[in-house]
């Protein structure tokens, strides 16, 4: 199979701009409407926004990849990270810290130069093990041949999917110099672009022995930061890519088996760029719900077990909230739980659902009309 990283003009891309204007100013257009309205808020309501979206690009980037991380433990890694102060802080276990720790260095530190040694830092802080699973693995350096040629694949074990065969071991101290001279450099490009070439290029050349995908999507987040000229992020390239993660591995298949004009590719990245900030306004949206109930609740005097619950439930808990639920969230007995609950539900912030007995549930009451 001829891969475009065997073909004689590699890594020349090029793609066709007339194709891709239109989409290019749409998203350029989203994304300066989308920092505006997140500016006009409050610093606490755009602090919030930031959190949520950088809790859902680190889970959902690992998520991609087979590995379900703790929402919670996420959460509270960042907000340490970043000296904000929310409730039901949780603490973070190794591998959790140094995900977080590589995602916040792409995008906080954007205007730094991406080396390979700050490749070769994220790479150990997403092994801090030295193992993936159950498997050693080389950390902190490139990957070598000895078990055989590096295939991209994706698909559960034993129904593995093969969509591309990597550049071999030899070649990658050449690919990656060339790679991170043309990312440092001063381009006339637009950042957007930019960020489309660097992912495909990084995923085609795949130089660890896992968590490349990890990878490339930080170092595109990195220069969507750059694009924007901030560290700010409130939309999640990450989540709308596991949203739509079979036609991004058809598209990387598709790509890497064709020519080098990869204005498919591109044309795919904008409109994923593009659903991405569709989904923020969803977070906005989670964000404003959030504020009105607390502002709703706000004369009512509520216990650390209330707000620890009514937290997780604002931040996306799963399933229906039961008394044994809340019981086990906030580890105290049942009867407290009833108590903790029937206080709420007098006090406007909870209500019942329809089914009684051992099935009843509670849910939220949002205020329609407050913050906006």
């Amino acid at each position: 199979m001829a891969y475009i990283h065997v073909q004689e003009t590699w890594p020349s891309f090029t793609w066709q701009d007339q194709e891709l204007a239109a989409s290019l100013a749409h998203v350029r257009h989203r994304q300066g409407r989308l920092i505006g309205r997140m500016e006009g808020l409050g610093f606490s309501l755009r602090s919030e926004a930031l959190l949520q979206t950088l809790t859902a690009d680190v889970t959902q980037s690992s998520e991609i990849e087979g590995e379900i991380l703790d929402k919670g433990q996420v959460r509270s890694s960042i907000a340490r990270r970043l000296g904000m102060e929310i409730a039901g802080l949780v603490p973070a276990e190794r591998h959790v810290e140094g995900v977080v720790e590589m995602m916040l260095d792409a995008t906080q530190n954007y205007e730094r130069p991406l080396t390979e040694d700050r490749l070769l830092g994220w790479h150990a802080s997403l092994f801090p093990t030295g193992r993936s699973g159950m498997s050693k693995i080389v950390v902190g350096n490139w990957r070598t041949d000895l078990t055989g040629p590096m295939q991209v694949v994706s698909g559960p074990i034993g129904r593995e999917r093969v969509h591309f065969e990597a550049p071999a071991a030899s070649r990658l101290k050449n690919e990656m110099h060339q790679f991170l001279d043309w990312l440092n450099a001063d381009k006339t490009i637009d950042g957007v672009i930019v960020a489309g070439i660097a992912h495909l290029w990084f995923v085609t050349i795949h130089p660890f022995e896992d968590g490349n995908g990890r990878i490339a999507r930080a170092i595109a987040d990195l220069v969507l930061a750059r694009s924007e000229n901030s560290p700010q992020r409130f939309y999640s390239m990450s989540s709308q890519i596991r949203a739509e993660r079979n036609r991004y591995y058809d598209m990387l298949e598709t790509t890497q088996k064709g020519s080098l004009d990869i204005t498919p590719w591109l044309q795919w990245f904008l409109g994923c760029l593009d659903r991405a900030i569709d989904q923020a306004d969803e977070t906005l949206s989670a964000v404003l719900a959030k504020a009105r109930f607390w502002e709703s609740v706000n004369e009512h005097p509520l216990n650390e077990r209330q707000r620890l619950v009514l937290n997780r439930l604002l931040d996306g808990f799963e399933g229906k909230l039961t008394s044994s639920k809340w019981a086990k969230l906030a580890k105290c007995s049942q009867d407290t739980a009833s108590r903790d609950i029937d206080d709420l539900i007098a006090k406007r912030a909870l209500t019942r659902g329809p089914k009684g007995g051992r099935s009843t549930s509670y849910e939220l009451i949002i205020p329609t009309s407050g913050i906006a």
